[in-house]
């Protein structure tokens, strides 16, 4: 049962799918959790067939597979309140025209949900944005009513977008995230609960987000298992020393007076071999797919690492309990 490891290319965005695929093989992996933003046309891919058969031969021609597209730019406009940030992610035509961008974003995840069934993928990974975000510290004084009416408008927004994705049989996996409606665990249970656990949405679960909340990776995954439909495998290294904390200081990825910055995998603080115990308990059998982040480590090093790192947990569980062949007959 030992599931594929795949490369994240969002964080090699600047490559193509070729140049993607021959460096992802050269290092081993298994195949690419491609980014809508850089190695796949999702307008092609929806309405050219040829294009698509295209994107097939390449992956085919360097052995990938490929089990999630990445959404997270266009995801991350649908629900997001605009500030110039996002005319960064939206086209240039576009910029400073809040109502356009968010219409822009939610075709273009409907977009997605076409190009993955022409595809063969059945889940997009990614982010939905949230209208509500700036609340996270309640001051100046936060009412339960704007934080219900921040959940409402999620609903509101993106639920149309979902159904597209049931028409095309794709379902959403949200990295529960900073930034977004869902960023720790008792608001991915409320959003859970906003959409009435609709099967359509569910968790790309990625542990280096919580641990550096304080939260305990595991103890998530455990809970919310039914709906991990991808796996993103990530690192952090947390370094509080009583100068800095949690909240970063407005300093850069890298910096190391951060109180925390992601790391590649095995230089941080997430337990991978507990991670994956959860995995194969709830049979898991999806792709860990490496997102590399690392400031401070050359990408093709790193990544190389991470995968082998990765390999050393990626174990099918025991078919026989240890202790079987002690038994007595008797």
């Amino acid at each position: 049962m030992s599931r594929p490891i795949t490369l994240c290319t969002a964080q090699w965005a600047d490559l193509s799918l070729e140049d993607t695929c021959k460096i992802a093989r050269e290092m081993g992996y298994d195949g690419l959790e491609i980014a809508t933003w850089g190695q796949v046309d999702v307008h092609k891919a929806a309405s050219d067939d040829n294009y698509v058969k295209q994107v097939k031969d390449t992956l085919a021609k360097y052995g990938m597979g490929c089990w999630a597209l990445a959404a997270h730019v266009a995801g991350q406009c649908v629900c997001d309140n605009w500030d110039v940030r996002l005319d960064g992610f939206a086209p240039a035509d576009l910029a400073g025209k809040p109502e356009a961008i968010r219409a822009w974003a939610k075709e273009e995840m409907i977009t997605t949900a076409r190009a993955a069934k022409k595809l063969g993928v059945k889940v997009v990974t990614g982010f939905m944005g949230s209208p509500i975000w700036k609340y996270f510290y309640s001051f100046p004084q936060t009412s339960e009513e704007m934080i219900e009416r921040g959940f409402q408008e999620v609903l509101e927004v993106w639920s149309p977008v979902f159904d597209a994705f049931d028409q095309n049989g794709v379902k959403f996996a949200l990295e529960v995230h900073p930034s977004e409606i869902a960023y720790d665990y008792y608001t991915t249970k409320r959003l859970l609960d906003t959409f009435k656990w609709r099967d359509t949405l569910g968790l790309n679960f990625d542990p280096s987000h919580l641990v550096w909340q304080g939260m305990d990776p595991v103890m998530f995954l455990e809970d919310f298992h039914e709906r991990v439909y991808h796996v993103h495998a990530k690192d952090v290294a947390v370094n509080l020393n009583g100068r800095n904390g949690v909240l970063g200081s407005h300093l850069p990825f890298g910096d190391v007076r951060r109180g925390w910055n992601f790391v590649s995998l095995g230089h941080g603080d997430v337990d991978f071999d507990k991670i994956c115990r959860v995995l194969n308990q709830y049979k898991y059998t999806g792709p860990l797919s490496v997102e590399w982040e690392d400031s401070g480590m050359d990408r093709v090093y790193g990544a190389t690492e991470a995968l082998e790192y990765l390999r050393q947990y990626n174990f099918d569980p025991s078919a026989v309990a240890f202790d079987a062949a002690i038994k007595s007959d008797q």
